[in-house]
C-alpha cells in the first residue's frame, strides 16, 4: 500500500473515532437538498460581485440559499435569479431578517468590518472574505464586537483548509528547521494605471453606498468593482491581497499568529505618490492624488518578531513561501510542499506529519495527503469548498474555525503595519501587547482613518 494511501486509510479511521466531533462536517457533506429547511442553515449572501458569488454559491450549496444584497442592484438581482432568493441594495434589510442563519460577506474590502460587525449583532454567523479589515483599529473593534456575542466567523483565507500549507506550518513550528526562521512571502507585483478620467455612476450603482466610509469622490469606473483592491483609499494593494494569504501562513509558522512583529521596514515604488507624500492628511481628505492606481507596484517588506525570526513580503520571483532555518528550508504554494526536508521524511515521519495537519485544524477531519489549492490561483478550488465546511461545522458545534478573526486581525495588521512602513519609508517599531507604534505619532495616526458618516465602523 502506498504512503497516500495509508494515510487516506488512517484518515478516516481518525474520523470515525473522533465521532461527534467529526460529525458536523460529514452531515455538511451529505445533506440532501430534500431534506426539510429547518434542517439546513438559511444564508443570506451580502456583496455578489465575482469573490462573492463564488463563496455565496459554496455557502448556498451547503445551506438553503435565501437572500442577497449589493449596492449595484444588477449583481443582486443577478444573484438571486433562477431560486427562491430575495434581492437588497441595502444589506441592512437582509440582516432584519430572522429567516437567516449565516451570511457571506463578498464586499470590497473597505466594507468588511461594519458588515461583519453589524451581522454578529444581528445574531448571524459570518463567512467573510479577505483582507479582514481596512485598519489595525478596525480590527480591534471587531474582535471585541465577536468576543461579546459569540458569533462563529470564518475568513476566507482558504490556505488554512489546505494540507500542503498545514503541512508546512506544522513542519516550521517543530523545529525542524531551527528556532530562528525567516519565511519570505512571494506575493507578486502590482498594477499600475491611470490617471482615470471619471463619469457619472450607473443607475443601478448606488456609488455613494459604495464609496461608504472612505471619501466622497466621484465616480471613477476604475475604482470599482474588482480594481478597487489599486487603491489605498478601499484596500492595501498586494500587500492585503495576496499578503492577506501568504503572511498568514508565514505568520503562523513562525508562531505569531496571536501577536505580531516588533520591527517594520521596508521599501515600496508607488509610481503616482509623491516624495513629499503626507499619508495622515490623505486618508483625511485633506490633499488628493492622482486619479489612478496608488498602491505599491514593487516592495519589499521586512518584519522582525521578538525572537529574532523575520518574515519578508515581496513582490517576486513567482508566487509562494519559503521558510528556511539553519537546519534546512522549505518551500510551499498552491501547487506543492517541497524541499530537501520534506523528501528526506520517513514513513513514520510522513504519519506524524499527518498528524499534526489534523491538529492544526483543530480537530475536524482533513484529509492530509490531498493537495486541494488549485497551481492557477483560481479560487476555484477544493480548500474553499473545505474551508466553507469548516465554517458550517464550526456553526454547529459552537467552536472556532481554522481562520478566525482573532488570528487573522493579526495577520492583515502586519499587512497594514507594512504599508505604513512603505509611506513612510523608516524603520518602525510595534508593540504587538499594545497594538501601537512605539514613540512615533505620525506612525499612530495611521493605525485608525477619519470616517465618512453616517458609514463609519462602530463598536
Amino acid at each position: 500500500m502506498t504512503r497516500s494511501r495509508t494515510a487516506r486509510r488512517e484518515f478516516m479511521k481518525r474520523c470515525l473515532a473522533m465521532g461527534s466531533v467529526a460529525l458536523p462536517v460529514f452531515w455538511a457533506r451529505r445533506l440532501p437538498a430534500s431534506e426539510p429547511a429547518r434542517e439546513r442553515l438559511r444564508v443570506g449572501c451580502i456583496g455578489v460581485g465575482g469573490r462573492g458569488t463564488l463563496v455565496g454559491n459554496v455557502a448556498c450549496a451547503l445551506g438553503e440559499k435565501t437572500a442577497c444584497a449589493d449596492v449595484d442592484r444588477q449583481r443582486a438581482e443577478r444573484f438571486a435569479a433562477g431560486g427562491p432568493c430575495a434581492a437588497y441594495t441595502d444589506y441592512r434589510a437582509l440582516l432584519d431578517r430572522d429567516d437567516i442563519d449565516v451570511v457571506t460577506v463578498g464586499t470590497p474590502d473597505h466594507w468588511h468590518t461594519k458588515v461583519i460587525i453589524d451581522a454578529v449583532n444581528a445574531g448571524k454567523d459570518v463567512y467573510s472574505e479577505k483582507p479582514l479589515t481596512l485598519t489595525v483599529h478596525e480590527g480591534k473593534k471587531l474582535c471585541r464586537a465577536v468576543e461579546r456575542t459569540g458569533r462563529v466567523v470564518q475568513v476566507g483565507t482558504q490556505q488554512r483548509s489546505s494540507p500542503q500549507f498545514l503541512k508546512a506550518v506544522a513542519f516550521a513550528r517543530s523545529g525542524r528547521l531551527g528556532n530562528v526562521l525567516q519565511a519570505t512571502c512571494y506575493i507578486g507585483s502590482g498594477p499600475t494605471g491611470g490617471p482615470f478620467p471619471t463619469a457619472d455612476p450607473p443607475p443601478h450603482l448606488n456609488w455613494d453606498a459604495w464609496l461608504g466610509q472612505c471619501p466622497e469622490v466621484d465616480y471613477t469606473p476604475q475604482r470599482c468593482h474588482g480594481a478597487f483592491r489599486w487603491w489605498l483609499e478601499y484596500s492595501g494593494g498586494k500587500m492585503t491581497d495576496w499578503g492577506a494569504h501568504h503572511l498568514d501562513i508565514a505568520q503562523w509558522a513562525l508562531g505569531y499568529d496571536r501577536s505580531g512583529p516588533v520591527e517594520i521596514e521596508g521599501r515600496g515604488e508607488f509610481p503616482l505618490i509623491p516624495d513629499d507624500f503626507d499619508p495622515v492628511a490623505f486618508f483625511a481628505g485633506k490633499t488628493k492624488l492622482p486619479n489612478g492606481f496608488n498602491t505599491a507596484t514593487q516592495f519589499e517588506v521586512t518584519f522582525t518578531f521578538a525572537n529574532g525570526s523575520t518574515m519578508v513580503a515581496t513582490h517576486g520571483p513567482g508566487n509562494g513561501i519559503l521558510i528556511e532555518g539553519e537546519k534546512g528550508r522549505i518551500y510551499v504554494n498552491r501547487a506543492r510542499l517541497s524541499g530537501k526536508p520534506i523528501e528526506a521524511l520517513t514513513p513514520a515521519e510522513h504519519d506524524w506529519l499527518a498528524e499534526e495537519t489534523i491538529r492544526l485544524y483543530k480537530g475536524n477531519p482533513i484529509d492530509p495527503s490531498a493537495v486541494t489549492t488549485d497551481a492557477e490561483n483560481t479560487g476555484r478550488d477544493q480548500a474553499t469548498i473545505e474551508h466553507m465546511r469548516n465554517l458550517f461545522a464550526c456553526i454547529h458545534d459552537r467552536s472556532q474555525p481554522v481562520s478566525d478573526v482573532f488570528t487573522h486581525h493579526r495577520t492583515v495588521s502586519s499587512c497594514h503595519l507594512g504599508n505604513i512602513a512603505m509611506l513612510l519609508g523608516r524603520k518602525l517599531r510595534w508593540d504587538p501587547a499594545r497594538e501601537d507604534f512605539v514613540d512615533d505619532e505620525q506612525a499612530s495616526a495611521l493605525v485608525a482613518r477619519p470616517q465618512r458618516a453616517p458609514y463609519a465602523v462602530e463598536g
